[in-house]
C-alpha cells in the first residue's frame, strides 16, 4: 500500500510537466520505498555490476545484476552526481556501514576530495524497483500522448 502511495505521488508529480524527468529527491524516495531494512554490511568482491548516484547524500550499488544495495551516506559527497567512476573500501571483502567509504573518481581535483562515510545500508528489491520504474516510465507515457491530443 506504501508504495503504491508513493507511485500515485510520483506519477501525480511527474504529469505536472510531461517532459520533466524526476528529481534527484523523487528518484531517492522510488529506491527507499523498495528498499528493505538496515543491514550491517554486504559482501563485495571489489567489483560493482553498476552504481546510480541519488542526489549528493545516496547512491544504489549493484554487486550483481539482480542483487543491489542503498547506500545512504553521512552527508554531501562533492562530485558524487558527475562522477564517471566510483569505489569502495572494505574490510575482509565486507563492505559496512558506519566503518566504510564511498570514493569518488575522475574529473575535477581528486586531491581536495575526501572519502564519503557510509551511515545506512538498505538491500533494494531490484524487481520491484525495476517494475515501478517501467510503470513511471508508461505513466509518463500515457501523460504525453493525452497532452498531445
Amino acid at each position: 500500500m506504501k508504495s503504491t502511495l508513493l507511485l500515485l505521488a510520483l506519477t501525480l508529480s511527474l504529469g505536472a510537466c510531461s517532459t520533466t524527468r524526476m528529481t534527484d529527491a523523487e528518484t531517492l524516495a522510488l529506491y527507499q520505498t523498495h528498499a528493505g531494512e538496515p543491514v550491517k554490511n554486504f559482501q563485495y568482491l571489489g567489483h560493482l555490476s553498476g552504481w546510480t548516484p541519488l542526489g549528493d547524500t545516496a547512491l544504489a550499488v549493484w554487486t550483481k545484476p539482480t542483487q543491489a544495495y542503498l547506500l545512504e551516506l553521512y552527508g554531501p559527497c562533492n562530485d558524487l552526481e558527475f562522477a564517471p567512476a566510483i569505489s569502495l573500501s572494505s574490510i575482509a571483502n565486507s563492505v559496512s556501514a558506519r566503518f566504510d567509504n564511498v570514493y569518488v573518481h575522475g574529473g575535477g581535483a581528486p586531491s581536495m576530495r575526501l572519502p564519503c562515510r557510509i551511515e545506512t545500508i538498505r538491500p533494494l528489491d531490484v524487481k520491484a524497483l525495476r517494475q515501478a520504474q517501467k510503470d513511471l516510465r508508461e505513466a509518463q507515457l500515457v501523460e504525453r500522448e493525452a497532452a498531445s491530443s
